[in-house]
C-alpha cells in the first residue's frame, strides 16, 4: 500500500441537485471536495462552503482529464470518485431524436465510464479507492416512456457490476447508489425533455407521463415518498466511510417498495400494475 493514500472526493453535477448536496455535505464533515461542473459559475458559492470548484463536462474528454490531472498534482490522485452527472429523458420510444438519445448515453454512460477509467490508475497504485455510481431504482425496472432513461441506468448497474469484481484486488470499492424520487430540478428537466409533436399518436400517453412525472416530484401520492437530496448525501458518505460499503444502497421508501415490487413479480403482472397507471397507447 502507498504510504500516502489520498482520499480526496471529486464529484461531477453538482450544479443542483444530488451533486451540489453531497459536495456540501461532505465538505462540512471535514472531506476534501472537489466539486464539478460544466458552468464554473454555478459553483461557485461552494467555494465559500469549503469545496475546491473545477470545471468538467462529461461529454469533453479534454474536460475530463483537465479535471482529474488538477487534483492528481494537487492530492497525487482522486480517492473517491462520484459519478452523480446525469439526467432524465423522458418520451415514446419511437418519437425521441436520436440525437436526444446519444447525448443521454453519452452523459448518462459514457462519461460515467471515462471518468472512472481516469481515475483508476492512482486508485490502483495507492491501492484504496471509492467509485460511487449514481444509478436509480430506474437501473432495476422500468417504467413506460422512459426507455432511454431506464436504458442508461440499466447499464450503470451492468457496468459496476463488472468493475466491481474486477477491481477489488487492487484495494477499490464499486458502490451503487439507488435513489427513488429525489426533491429536484430532475423532473422539470425530465418533463422538458418530453417530445410531443403535433398529432402525435402518442398525445394521450405524452400527456399522462407529463402528469405522472410531476406529481412523482410536485405534491402527488408518490410525492409524499420523495426525499430531499441531503438524503441521499448522507448515504453516500456513510458508503464511502465503510470499510466493507455494501454494493447497494437504495435511497427512499418508493424505492425499496417498487423495486421490491418488480422482483417478485413477473413481466406480465408488472405490466399489469402499469396499466393501472398508465394508459397504453392505442389508436
Amino acid at each position: 500500500m502507498a504510504e500516502s493514500i489520498s482520499k480526496a472526493v471529486l464529484i461531477t453535477g453538482c450544479s443542483t441537485g444530488i451533486g451540489r448536496a453531497t459536495a456540501e455535505h461532505l465538505a462540512t464533515r471535514g472531506w476534501n471536495v472537489y466539486a464539478t461542473a460544466r458552468k464554473l459559475e454555478s459553483i461557485a458559492d461552494l467555494a465559500s462552503r469549503g469545496c475546491k470548484t473545477l470545471a468538467l463536462d462529461v461529454c469533453d474528454d479534454a474536460s475530463m482529464r483537465a479535471a482529474v490531472e488538477t487534483v492528481e498534482r494537487a492530492e497525487g490522485g482522486v480517492g473517491v470518485l462520484i459519478n452523480n452527472a446525469g439526467y432524465g429523458l423522458e418520451g415514446a420510444f419511437e418519437e425521441v431524436p436520436m440525437t436526444d438519445i446519444r447525448r443521454q448515453f453519452e452523459t448518462n454512460v459514457f462519461g460515467l465510464v471515462a471518468m472512472t477509467k481516469l481515475v483508476l490508475p492512482a486508485m490502483r497504485r495507492q491501492r484504496w479507492g471509492r467509485v460511487v455510481n449514481l444509478s436509480s431504482m430506474g437501473g432495476k425496472l422500468t417504467f413506460p416512456g422512459g426507455a432511454y432513461y431506464h436504458a442508461t441506468k440499466h447499464a450503470v448497474e451492468a457496468l459496476s457490476d463488472a468493475l466491481r469484481f474486477e477491481v477489488k484486488g487492487f484495494g477499490i470499492d464499486v458502490i451503487v447508489i439507488e435513489p427513488g424520487p429525489i426533491k429536484t430540478r430532475f423532473g422539470d428537466t425530465a418533463v422538458g425533455s418530453i417530445a410531443m409533436p403535433k398529432d402525435s399518436p402518442y398525445a394521450a400517453f405524452n400527456a399522462v407521463l407529463e402528469k405522472q412525472i410531476r406529481e412523482a416530484y410536485e405534491g402527488g401520492p408518490m410525492a409524499r415518498f420523495a426525499a430531499p437530496p441531503e438524503a441521499v448525501a448522507e448515504v453516500i458518505e456513510k458508503a464511502i466511510t465503510a470499510t466493507s460499503p455494501k454494493t447497494r444502497y437504495k435511497v427512499t421508501l418508493a424505492a425499496r417498495i417498487l423495486m421490491g415490487l418488480r422482483r417478485w413479480l413477473p413481466d406480465r403482472a408488472f405490466d399489469a400494475f402499469l396499466r393501472t397507471q398508465f394508459p397504453p397507447p392505442a389508436p
